[in-house]
């Protein structure tokens, strides 16, 4: 069985720090306790709208409320806290290990520098569980997760049966995935299978992880680590991201836009310091440099602004409503568009 919760605040489970209530939550610890809920056909919440929470980092809670009235979503909010890290097999080049969607994902990548295992050292302090990193495909100087994902275990709800998704299955693209678009709604991940390497291949040559290596003497080849790397990427991280556990905040708030050449062509001739990398099909362009540009970096209104070190990070200042925070993101979505004519695309879920 599953204790079904009623009116549960959700502050603990976002990291924007949104106040807001859950009509209905439960927490699922083991897999079983799937086929128990979804099998009650009568109960109250069996027809409601489902929401997935993870660590709450990806989660705007944007619906608007009346005057000192709080949010009530009229939803069953499942917290997905299935843990387990089981290693399936291993040879002298490569482990092959299933994790549980529950573990915290920043825990699981220090879990896999501390056995030797290369692969996500790049993806070190990302905020979030391990069930969410498939979603959407996250990423991190220039490694994302499609790279050493094997497999997805996950119940599909109409059938109430496991299915695993294979790495092609999966369908991933830049912040996406299958569970984006055709599947979402319709499956819970329970756990990930990873091959990662025990014979590291670095990927410095993105961001200033070379420069952060230099700094402390670490950038010799021969002697590298994969704690080293790791704790460059967190030094880089922290000196520029905001902790949520102090500055509510869900990390990147919009995609970085990838363009085609020809409108690259028309941009640069107009602004020739764009901040772009070259991709298949023409151009990614640096959210946050558009948002800097279009007059929006450090910007704030009321207890809602961009954060003063990186303009991709909207932040609470302490008690704005998510409907604030969305309307703050729509105005910088109409600023970017109306110098650069490209369109800003939220990473972060907003629940309206």
């Amino acid at each position: 069985m599953v204790e079904i919760q009623e009116n549960v605040s959700l502050l603990p489970y976002n990291t924007f720090q949104i106040e807001a209530k859950a009509r209905y939550f439960a927490e699922i610890n083991r897999k079983e306790e799937l086929f128990w809920l979804f099998a009650q056909k009568e109960a109250a919440y069996s027809t409601l709208p489902l929401v997935v929470l993870g660590g709450g980092s990806n989660l705007l809670l944007a619906k608007k409320a009346q005057a000192n009235e709080t949010v009530v979503y009229p939803n069953l909010f499942l917290k997905m806290n299935i843990l387990g890290k089981e290693i399936l097999t291993q040879d002298e080049d490569s482990v092959l290990v299933r994790v549980g969607a529950g573990e915290n994902w920043h825990h699981f990548v220090e879990f896999a520098v501390e056995q030797g295992w290369a692969g996500i050292e790049n993806l070190a302090l990302i905020y979030g569980t391990v069930g969410a990193a498939p979603l959407q495909n996250i990423g991190a100087y220039g490694v994302e997760i499609k790279e050493t994902l094997v497999e997805v275990e996950a119940f599909e709800i109409e059938s109430q049966k496991v299915k695993c998704f294979s790495n092609q299955d999966c369908q991933f693209g830049y912040r996406d995935s299958i569970f984006k678009r055709e599947a979402k709604g319709k499956y819970l991940i329970l756990s990930v299978v990873f091959r990662l390497h025990k014979k590291p291949n670095f990927r410095l040559e993105y961001g200033a992880i070379q420069e952060e290596l230099k700094k402390e003497n670490q950038s010799d080849p021969d002697s590298l680590t994969l704690k080293a790397v790791s704790q460059a990427v967190m030094r880089i991280r922290n000196s520029k991201l905001p902790n949520p556990a102090e500055i509510g905040n869900g990390g990147s708030f919009f995609k970085n836009p990838e363009i085609s050449q020809e409108v690259f062509q028309k941009i640069i001739k107009k602004f020739p310091d764009l901040v772009s990398y070259p991709t298949e099909n023409g151009r990614k362009v640096a959210a946050g440099w558009l948002i800097e540009q279009a007059g929006w970096k450090g910007k704030r209104v009321g207890q809602v602004g961009t954060y003063p070190k990186q303009a991709l990070i909207l932040v609470n200042w302490g008690g704005a409503k998510g409907a604030d925070i969305w309307e703050f993101a729509t105005q910088i979505q109409k600023a970017v568009f109306e110098k650069f004519e490209i369109w800003l695309e939220p990473e972060i879920n907003v629940l309206t």
